[in-house]
């Protein structure tokens, strides 16, 4: 209340509407690491949002040497987008594709996920640490829910 006696809500308290086909739904983002890993993620991702209205979104990233132009190869290009597309369709949920082109891995998925995005990520069970759990560990640090599924 101030001085007037008016009563003024904080600006978080405010209610805002959602438009009627984004309320429940799910977005989920997985990293593409191999196309048999990430189609084990895929499978799992059904598995797990069964029931739910969920939307996945297969982001890989090509990194770019420096001195070149920051562009992917055609042919490289073509050959990442069948991989990607083909594991889209096989995907018992509605599945986008992007691609990005950066500098660095970590630059590509700053600039492909969302603030706080719901990412799921795969690779082999090892003894060691591999680029994935260093990927999943740092977009954790980033502020994304990451979920990292280890196969055989």
């Amino acid at each position: 209340m101030n001085r007037n006696g008016e009563v003024r809500l904080k600006p978080e308290w405010t209610q805002r509407t959602v438009p009627q086909e984004h309320v429940g739904a799910l977005d989920v983002a997985v990293i593409f690491t191999s196309p048999e890993i990430t189609a084990k993620v895929l499978k799992r991702a059904a598995e797990f949002a069964s029931g739910l209205n969920a939307s996945v979104k297969l982001v890989a990233v090509y990194v770019a040497p420096y001195p070149a132009d920051l562009s992917c190869p055609t042919a490289l290009q073509d050959h990442l987008k069948n991989h990607l597309s083909r594991l889209a369709e096989q995907s018992e949920l509605p599945a986008t594709v992007e691609l990005v082109v950066a500098r660095s891995r970590e630059e590509g998925y700053r600039c492909a996920l969302p603030q706080s995005s719901t990412v799921l990520l795969g690779a082999h069970t090892h003894w060691w640490r591999n680029r994935e759990e260093r990927l999943a560990r740092l977009l954790a640090h980033q502020g994304h829910h990451v979920s990292l599924l280890h196969f055989d």
